[in-house]
């Protein structure tokens, strides 16, 4: 019952939220604090008392929905999912923590904006039924839009805002047809019902694409990623966290459960698309990346980068390469997470993201420099980090597959090295351009967690290896891949 509990804690927390009187504005951020810090206490109990032996669904709830229609909300954790929902759980008190001061319109509907958004993110990552999982996957829209559209930094947030959702949503109605027509022909959307069942290689194939069009908005890979930016420069510093840290692992969480576990041939048959789409991705939002003059924007296309590089692991249908791109996403998880509130804490001081505006900061906010470099270094991918890890593995399954596809693929080494050198070396050394404050202590205790994690996955990944590898290799030598 331990997964109804956290899904039960969250739902109470927003409704207590409601009753709580609008002017108790350090009671309110108390309460939403105190309930994300115990729904995470909570999702570690998930790990610890995890099956590491089984490719099974654990923790599994079933609630009757729909008898007669064969239609039952069903949620549960493997091997995959768990560190995803653990994730979920990390990020969101850091936000609470990092918007402490943050005091720009209605503080309660900010709230609870972000405590609904956890719960309907935690319901993606646990949902086994096709049907629900498409609620839920679009139901994540709704806060992000108010957050975004409300609680956005400048003139053209509602512009972002409507980009996010339509741009989105439009893809996601060629999966709600998918899911339609799978239920006509199956008579069930369980997941795991559904995995028994053989589609034709027709019929895999138009699935496949009506959920790439889902799924490939949410990565986001090209030619759908403008939207990414534009939310990130506008979506005030909590919004901009959960977007890299969180929402953009759905697209891949999306590719990995449904498109790789229920149609494995039409999978192999498109491969190539993918790998080409994700190369293009990889290398332009990289070449974009080098020559922006916004913070915000140039961590946001080096997130696109990122997880395309994701992408490929995914794709190369072999178990190294699944379990160091679910690795990969989550070590982007951290490190991105953590850049864009170190962008925070400078816009919190200097109300700028502009990179020429500052210089020199070495001199005036050491603690904050050192924290800036940590990130720096594992966004590149040093040894002794988790983006070394996951991204030599990625290059391995690549060269695998394909040498050509690893040589192109490296070169995101190459040009994030560039552009983080060149970003850090801008704002940290050179001439005193400004002075401000170092980190405070509620700053600190929001990035040390964020710093554990990173080094703690660089240093010794076999933890997370060992809980994910049986449902990976249940999902690649169970279908036609293997």
């Amino acid at each position: 019952m331990l997964l109804s509990y956290l899904l039960l804690f969250l739902s109470l927390g927003v409704v207590g939220l409601i009753f709580i009187p609008s002017y108790q504005k350090l009671i309110m951020r108390q309460y939403a604090l105190g309930v994300t810090s115990l729904v995470f206490v909570c999702s570690l109990f998930l790990w610890l008392g995890f099956d590491h032996s089984t490719s099974k669904f654990q923790y599994v709830v079933d609630w009757l929905w729909v008898p007669f229609a064969n239609i039952n909300l069903v949620l549960g954790v493997d091997g995959i999912s768990l560190f995803f929902v653990i994730l979920t759980t990390l990020i969101f008190p850091l936000c609470l923590l990092a918007s402490w001061s943050f005091d720009k319109g209605d503080v309660k509907t900010y709230l609870i904006s972000f405590l609904s958004m956890e719960l309907v993110l935690l319901l993606v990552f646990t949902n086994l039924d096709l049907l629900f999982f498409y609620v839920f996957f679009e139901a994540v829209l709704i806060p992000m839009f108010l957050v975004i559209g409300i609680y956005g930094s400048r003139q053209r947030k509602i512009r972002a805002a409507y980009m996010f959702f339509l741009y989105t949503l439009f893809g996601s109605l060629f999966m709600l047809i998918g899911v339609i027509y799978i239920y006509l022909f199956a008579g069930s959307t369980n997941y795991e019902a559904l995995s028994t069942v053989s589609f034709s290689s027709y019929d895999q194939k138009w699935l496949w694409l009506a959920f790439f069009a889902s799924f490939a908005a949410k990565v986001p890979m090209l030619p759908v990623h403008i939207w990414l930016p534009e939310a990130h420069v506008e979506a005030p510093t909590a919004g901009s966290v959960i977007l890299a840290g969180i929402l953009l692992k759905l697209g891949s969480y999306g590719f990995l459960r449904f498109s790789l576990g229920l149609f494995p041939e039409a999978s192999l048959y498109f491969t190539p698309f993918v790998f080409s789409l994700s190369l293009l991705g990889v290398v332009y939002t990289l070449l974009t990346a080098i020559r922006q003059t916004d913070l915000k924007r140039l961590t946001a296309y080096t997130s696109v980068a990122h997880m395309n590089l994701v992408m490929i692991g995914l794709f190369t249908g072999t178990v190294i390469g699944v379990e160091a791109s679910i690795l990969q996403s989550l070590s982007h998880g951290f490190v991105s997470s953590a850049l864009f509130l170190i962008i925070g804490v400078l816009y919190d001081r200097f109300h700028s993201r502009v990179i020429k505006y500052y210089g020199g900061l070495t001199h005036t906010m050491p603690l904050f420099i050192i924290i800036f470099l940590f990130f720096t270094m594992a966004n590149l991918g040093l040894p002794g980090t988790s983006s070394f890890v996951g991204e030599f593995l990625l290059l391995a399954s690549a060269f695998e597959a394909n040498t050509t596809l690893c040589l192109f693929a490296a070169t995101s080494m190459i040009l994030g090295g560039g552009y983080s050198l060149w970003l850090f070396n801008r704002i940290a050394y050179g001439n005193i351009k400004i002075v401000g404050l170092d980190l405070s202590f509620r700053e600190f205790i929001i990035f040390l967690p964020l710093v554990s994690g990173t080094l703690f996955m660089g240093i010794y990944p076999k933890v997370f290896f060992s809980v994910m590898h049986a449902a990976v290799s249940n999902l690649v030598w169970g279908n036609l891949w293997g």
